[in-house]
């Protein structure tokens, strides 16, 4: 009974990282990187690989500088890796993929990013029929055509 009560219970740290998302959403990019690299400090190293992978994912988001968005990228697959049994985690792979994919298309690097594509579009079975799937299934889409027979565009 408390084993059934404590995983129907929010998890906080995701609602602390939620609320942060949000403010970003709003516009307010410096201080939501302010937040998210605090979170990321008060996990630390040893943090839960969900949190530290969905911090890191959304930390690429607030990053200007396109080097530093794929090294948060990576990092936020290399904590999906370390708890991949989670269906949770499983289910991020395929958005996690496109990202470093489009990460590597502004860095010019068309191989790596058709790597992460074709690695999108091969975990995309676990996305639910809805919106989060649909969107996800969509950016694989609009990436392959970006990545078509012609390369990246310019």
């Amino acid at each position: 009974m408390a084993e059934r009560q404590e995983q129907a219970a929010p998890d906080a740290v995701l609602t602390r990282i939620g609320q942060v998302v949000m403010l970003h959403h709003g516009g307010d990019r410096e201080e939501a990187r302010r937040r998210l690299l605090d979170l990321w400090t008060e996990l630390g190293e040893d943090g839960d690989p969900l949190h530290r992978c969905t911090l890191a994912h959304y930390l690429a988001d607030t990053q200007d500088d396109p080097f530093d968005e794929l090294a948060w990228d990576l990092r936020a697959l290399t904590a999906a890796e370390e708890h991949d049994e989670s269906p949770a985690v499983r289910a991020l792979y395929p958005s996690l993929h496109l990202n470093l994919a489009a990460d590597y298309v502004r860095l010019g690097r068309a191989g790596a990013a058709r790597t992460h594509l074709r690695r999108a579009r091969g975990a995309a079975g676990v996305l639910g029929d809805d919106s989060y799937g649909d969107g996800v299934r969509a950016a694989i889409s609009r990436m392959e055509l970006r990545l078509g027979e012609g390369g990246v565009e310019s």
